[in-house]
């Protein structure tokens, strides 16, 4: 059984993530999904490569904080949060949010709010690699 909280290198698969939360109810009614990737455009340049870099244990532990209030404000059955640490280059993929509920309004609400969490309060940090040199990205919600 693969963690529902995880900070990895390698990459990881949907359907691996998926069928996990399935095995857990079988009350679940939906699941709303969000894949973040890489892509070669940001800011108005051209963007070679992106490398992400995390304070490990503070970030693990405010990823499953994460996982855990929105399992109770939006009264979710399961949810996983994966995120990649590691260079990556357009079209990789860097981060997956999953929200397992009874009804779809919750799984995408909450979906929706992990993620702008996520960006917010995890101590993961971005270095995009362009034609012109490297830059520290400040987070987006």
């Amino acid at each position: 059984m693969i963690e529902a909280v995880r900070i990895q290198q390698e990459d990881f698969s949907q359907d691996a993530e998926i069928a996990a939360l399935k095995v857990g109810s079988q009350r679940i009614g939906g699941i709303a999904t969000f894949l973040g990737c890489a892509r070669d455009f940001s800011e108005g340049r051209e963007v070679l490569q992106i490398s992400f870099e995390a304070y490990g244990s503070m970030a693990l532990a405010e990823m499953n904080k994460l996982r855990s209030e929105a399992m109770a404000k939006f009264g979710l059955l399961d949810a996983r949060i994966v995120h990649r640490v590691t260079t990556v280059r357009a079209g990789d993929n860097i981060v997956f949010i999953a929200a397992a509920a009874e009804h779809r309004a919750a799984a995408f609400d909450a979906c929706r709010w992990m993620i702008d969490e996520l960006k917010l309060r995890v101590p993961i940090w971005k270095k995009e690699l362009t034609p012109e040199g490297d830059s520290w990205v400040t987070p987006h919600p």
